[in-house]
């Protein structure tokens, strides 16, 4: 409700109204306008053509989208952690994903090159990835900086490991298709075999878990993905 355009226009009545709001939103979700402009010391008229400026027809109003905005803001529920393991193991762990482990381990044990990338958390994990293939024999990089030039033709050395909860990420999607043209061989680790990386990539690994969100944050668990980033590491030094 609050843009940053409609901030950046209220005068200084309205921009006390503004910082009162902020500091007690959930008290003004039911207060009269009386009570509203006393509080803020202004008048009715000044709290209305406040309410204009939010496109609101009238205080009525605002206090409606007020309330829709408290209610979005409220905690979720998310499953246990152990809920989410068990899911991910009922779901996933079984000879097609074994077979999916090895080729991958296979592509990544015969390149020269080995490459991590994702974004947002799955970035983080990719920089662990890294860290762990390389710990385990197989040096590995890992690129965050998405406008990072590759202009090496990389051809059959190279393989890059994505990750990618949703398997839509923009970011993630452009440097897979950077790296394929270039001629790396695509690893990706997502958590829906339909999603577009995982379309395009040779070897796909997915693992089925819920997503959970908590307001727009996506906070599905991560562990799956650690555990799949392990097992295909170790089964590189076991070959």
């Amino acid at each position: 409700m609050f843009t940053s355009q409609i901030i950046s226009s209220f005068n200084d009545l309205e921009m006390g109204i503004y910082h009162y709001i902020c500091q007690n939103i959930e008290k003004v979700a039911y207060m009269r306008i009386r009570e509203l402009a006393d509080a803020t010391h202004v008048s009715t008229a000044t709290i209305l053509r406040f309410c204009k400026k939010l496109n609101c027809e009238g205080f009525s109003e605002f206090k409606t989208k007020l309330k829709m905005e408290l209610q979005e803001g409220k905690k979720q529920p998310i499953k246990s952690s152990q809920h989410a393991i068990l899911e991910f193991f009922e779901r996933t762990l079984h000879a097609d994903r074994d077979e999916q482990i090895g080729r991958a381990a296979s592509l990544v044990s015969d390149a020269e090159n080995v490459i991590f990338i994702g974004n947002g958390s799955s970035g983080i994990l990719a920089e662990y990835g890294a860290r762990y293939f390389s710990g385990l024999g197989k040096f590995s990089t890992y690129i965050k900086d998405f406008s990072y030039p590759l202009h090496a033709k990389l051809k059959n050395k190279s393989v890059t490991i994505a990750l990618s909860v949703s398997g839509e990420n923009p970011f993630t999607i452009s440097q897979v298709n950077k790296l394929k043209q270039e001629g790396s061989k695509i690893v990706s680790i997502t958590n829906n075999k339909l999603s577009t990386i995982a379309k395009i990539s040779d070897v796909n690994i997915s693992y089925y878990i819920t997503e959970e969100f908590n307001l727009h944050t996506n906070v599905t668990t991560q562990v799956p993905v650690i555990f799949l980033i392990e097992t295909i590491a170790r089964e590189i030094y076991q070959l």
